[in-house]
């Protein structure tokens, strides 16, 4: 800075007000100020900056799977409501699994970032407990943490799941398919909540083999699909628990044909849905939306941190296409 005012014949103070965009100087000075830092290749020193202001000016987010196309438009989200806040997002992938996840929170909260997003991998997260007690604002997505008390941003599992449920209803099924992620995810569970609610008050027996839950290792679920649609009384309609699912079961339905069609309705919406034939009807929830809620939460709690922990969820939305109005094979 030094150097900086020298070359531009001003004094440290109106080099820092250039620098951080205060008013109080001309625009003459500010030019001259300007040439002398594009010149020189003058950087402001943001780490002693932030820490003069008690905050690093990053925040963390730990998702589950990077490649996953849901976690895209959420980390995006996130991402611009961090960048309206002048913060940095640093995120990683937990891949499904608990113990990385909490080596990926704690890392990043020994960095001293000043709040966490976290979609939960694991079934305890009271090993966040002493972070936030310091001082780490932290929000769950996605996913409701277990064992602490924390803000949450979900999306209506449940809700959507027996909505589509009765979509299938409505258009004459009886004989309707589950086929979801590993029981102990809650968004797997709470659809799998929804499908039976669907099913119960409509008055329809759910038999034991019209439900799979477990990986969505293509492998599994290719099997768990056409056992389902096998033998003397097959179903006649699916719901999928998730993206990763519904991919599996289009090309396992695609490979049946000339058969009877099947009628699938999917949790999740994917890329070229809309292009195949025919188009998959979804239950689509706003991935976009949970992270901007959830972000938005997150700078709240920084500037608040009196605020009660609080539970938001957002609805989900039944996008008909045609593949959820097949009816049943006569």
């Amino acid at each position: 800075m030094k150097d900086v005012a020298g070359r531009a014949g001003v004094g440290l103070k109106t080099v820092s007000r250039v620098v951080n965009g205060e008013p109080g100087v001309t625009l003459e000075t500010r030019r001259r100020v300007q040439e002398a830092i594009d010149a020189l290749g003058f950087r402001r020193n943001d780490s002693a900056r932030v820490l003069r202001k008690g905050r690093t000016a990053t925040v963390g987010l730990v998702l589950e799977d990077l490649a996953d196309p849901f976690y895209g438009p959420l980390s995006r989200a996130v991402e611009e409501v961090a960048r309206a806040h002048d913060t940095l997002l640093i995120n990683g992938s937990s891949a499904h699994d608990p113990c990385r996840e909490q080596e990926l929170a704690l890392a990043l909260c020994s960095r001293r970032v000043d709040g966490l997003l976290v979609v939960p991998a694991g079934p305890d997260h009271r090993y966040l407990e002493p972070e936030m007690n310091a001082g780490i604002a932290t929000v769950f997505v996605d996913r409701p943490a277990r064992g602490i008390a924390a803000d949450t941003v979900l999306s209506d599992n449940h809700g959507g799941a027996r909505s589509g449920v009765a979509h299938l209803i409505a258009h004459g099924h009886r004989r309707i398919g589950y086929i979801g992620d590993l029981p102990r995810i809650h968004t797997a569970a709470e659809r799998l909540r929804g499908y039976r609610t669907a099913m119960e008050e409509a008055g329809l027996p759910v038999r034991p083999g019209w439900v799979s839950l477990g990986s969505t290792a293509p492998e599994r679920v290719r099997r768990a699909a056409e056992e389902m649609l096998g033998g003397p009384d097959p179903v006649t309609a699916l719901l999928t628990g998730n993206n990763r699912v519904t991919v599996t079961v289009v090309r396992v339905l695609a490979e049946r044909e000339p058969h009877r069609p099947v009628a699938l309705v999917g949790f999740d919406d994917f890329e070229l849905a809309d292009l195949l034939r025919p188009a998959v009807t979804v239950v689509a929830q706003d991935a976009a939306g949970l992270g901007r809620v959830a972000a938005r939460r997150l700078f709240d709690r920084l500037e608040r941190t009196d605020l009660p922990p609080a539970v938001v969820e957002l609805p989900t939305r039944l996008v008909v296409r045609g593949s959820g109005e097949l009816p049943p094979a006569g």
